[in-house]
Formats: C-alpha cells, sequence, structure tokens
C-alpha cells in the first residue's frame, strides 16, 4: 500500500489541491475532481450541540463558509494525528468553541448545520454522511435535533444517543429506532462515563437487541481533559466488546493514540469495526495492515477538520489497490448500514 512519492506535507488544507484528486474552486473550496473516486460514505461527521441549554443554532441554516476547527488556512502534515496540526490559538478557539459558546448563539458552531454538511459532500463526492450526536442525561437533546433535521436531507443518516445512566434505556432506543436512528454513539470522554461502566456495557448489550451498532469514540486523542483520556484507554473497551457479541461495535478513529492496542481487538472479536478519521499515514498504514479489509470504515470528524484529510490519506495508501479502496470508502459501510448501490446521479 504505498503513498508513491506525493507530499505529505503542504501549506494549507486547499494546498492538498497539489494532490491528483483535488482542486480549488472558487478561491476557497476544495473539491474532489477525480470522477474514478467514489461513491464514499462518511461514517463520522457531528452538526452543532447544545450542553446545559437547548440548542441555540439553527441546524437547517446556511452560510457561505463552514468554520472548521482546525482552519483551512493552516499548514497541515498527513504524517501526524489530525489534531496535532492545530496551533495554540485553533486550539483555543476550539476550547472555547465547545464549551462557553455552546451556551450561546455566536461561534464557529453556527456554520456546522446540515446545508453546510451537504455542501461540503458534495464538494467531496460523498454520497451519504453518518451524524453523530451526543447527549448527557440531562440538558437538551442533541439526538432529537440530528433526527428531526436528518429527515430533510436524505445524505445524512443519523445516529442516536441515550446516555448509559439515563432511565429508561430500553423505551428511549426503541424510540430513537424508530425515527430513523441507524445505530448510537457513545462518547466515554464527552458523556463522562467509561467504557467499562456496569451501565455502559448494559446499554451496549440493549444496543444489539435493537439492531443498533454502537459508534465508540475510541483512545486517547491527546488533547481531552486528564479524566477523559483516562476514561478513553482502549484497555477499557475490551469488556464491553466481549460482553456483547451480538453487538456491533465501530471503534471510532481506530483507538487514536493507541492504535496498535485497538487493532489487535480485530483478531479476537469478530464483531468490530475500525473508522479511520484523524489517523495519521503511518498509523493508517498499520491499521490498514492489520485489520480484516471488510471491517474498515471511513470517516472525517467534520467539521473538526476538512472531509479530504481522510480521504487524501486513504487515496495514497490505497493506489495500487482499488478493491480495498472500495472497500473503505463505500462497500463496508453500505453493508453495515443496510444501503444499497448508490443512485447514478442524472
Amino acid at each position: 500500500m504505498p503513498a508513491s512519492n506525493l507530499p505529505t506535507r503542504f501549506g494549507s488544507v486547499l494546498d492538498l489541491a497539489r494532490l491528483p484528486w483535488f482542486e480549488v474552486r472558487d478561491g476557497n473550496r476544495l473539491v474532489l475532481v477525480d470522477d474514478t473516486v467514489g461513491p464514499i460514505i462518511d461514517m463520522h461527521t457531528h452538526l452543532a450541540m447544545g450542553y446545559l441549554r437547548p440548542l441555540r443554532v439553527d441546524l437547517g441554516r446556511e452560510t457561505p463558509t463552514t468554520a472548521y476547527y482546525l482552519p483551512l488556512t493552516l499548514p497541515v502534515d498527513l504524517e501526524i494525528y489530525a489534531n496535532k496540526n492545530l496551533d495554540a490559538s485553533s486550539l483555543f478557539a476550539m476550547t472555547l468553541d465547545l464549551s462557553a459558546l455552546s451556551l450561546t448563539r455566536q461561534g464557529m458552531r453556527t456554520t456546522h448545520t446540515a446545508p453546510n454538511l451537504a455542501r461540503d459532500l458534495r464538494d467531496m463526492g460523498i454520497v451519504h454522511a453518518v451524524v453523530l450526536p451526543i447527549d448527557l442525561p440531562v440538558g437538551p437533546r442533541n439526538a432529537d435535533a440530528v433526527l428531526e433535521i436528518s429527515a430533510s436531507y436524505g445524505e445524512l443518516i443519523p445516529f442516536g444517543s441515550v446516555h448509559p445512566l439515563e432511565r429508561d434505556t430500553e423505551r428511549k432506543l426503541a424510540a430513537q429506532k424508530s425515527r430513523g436512528a441507524a445505530g448510537i454513539k457513545v462518547h466515554p470522554a464527552g458523556q463522562f462515563i467509561a467504557p467499562d461502566h456496569p451501565r455502559t456495557i448494559r446499554l451496549c448489550g440493549q444496543c444489539g437487541t435493537h439492531g443498533l451498532p454502537v459508534l465508540f469514540h475510541c483512545g486517547p486523542v491527546g488533547i481531552e481533559p486528564k479524566a477523559g483520556r483516562r476514561r478513553s484507554q482502549v484497555a477499557r473497551y475490551e469488556r464491553v466488546i466481549a460482553e456483547n457479541p451480538e453487538t456491533t461495535f465501530v471503534l471510532g478513529h481506530a483507538g487514536a493514540l493507541q492504535h496498535e492496542e485497538a487493532v489487535a481487538y480485530a483478531a479476537t472479536y469478530a464483531n468490530t469495526y475500525f473508522e479511520l478519521s484523524c489517523l495519521g499515514l503511518s498509523a493508517l498504514r498499520h491499521v490498514l495492515e492489520v485489520v480484516p479489509p471488510h471491517r474498515l470504515l471511513y470517516g472525517t470528524d467534520w467539521p473538526f477538520y476538512h472531509q479530504s484529510l481522510t480521504l487524501a490519506r486513504v487515496l495514497m495508501l490505497t493506489a495500487d489497490d482499488p478493491a480495498l479502496r472500495r472497500a473503505i470508502l463505500f462497500d463496508n459501510a453500505a453493508r453495515l448500514l443496510g444501503l444499497g448501490a448508490p443512485v447514478p446521479s442524472a
């Protein structure tokens, strides 16, 4: 799986147009122009979410541009984990946007809307994107907002979110599934509960009963609070996977900074998939070498990052293996989500 002789360091996200698959249009849009790439399903995106107070962002509002947490103007090194490209200023801005500004109608998050995501999907040749909400036991219901807005966008596939400490989790899972949830997002760091907590294990078992795959944030990423880092240690995921063999688990970021520990689960647990967002080239190469091809999933973590970052890495490492490329970009996700072949555009 060679990366060939292509560059891996770029002056900005838009500078990825030096790669053969992309070009810049209208001065600020990076667009996929290679018709041989795709179709694509993005298994890892988010819309703006609310915490403590009701969501105050209009998820149906289109804005001229999207404010990614990794700005389009920053240098990019594809060899490193994606968040290592953030400088001090952008890291501070992201932290503020996800905390204090989440209580307001201000900030970059006001651009993290369904029409803006749909526009980026078109630019990148992505036919579907899974949208992942994160809910706490109290406060606004982000899953309800995602389910509602996704009903107006056929390209968006909503997942639900039920916190393990909520009451009547069984009923809430059934209700979200009936409204179109294709799976459940669990984020140990963001939801303040470990993957090996008995209530998390119970919830994941219920997801299996309802035929809902669980997409876990998996692994430390280096910029989360220490408590969140402890909850995200890959070793803490084995118990929930082992005790729920009927549940399908998607390990988001394939273990992130502990990807080598995460991919070891592939040989032992057939109920695991590995989602590839944010991994640097060397880490991604290792994952592709170890994990069976039919259990690899493309994802981007939009709007934290422009979708081209993961796409560029996958395209580099599958240059000589079109079957693997197709499996990662579309076939595996389509099978997992119960989708058919894409309908050709008119």
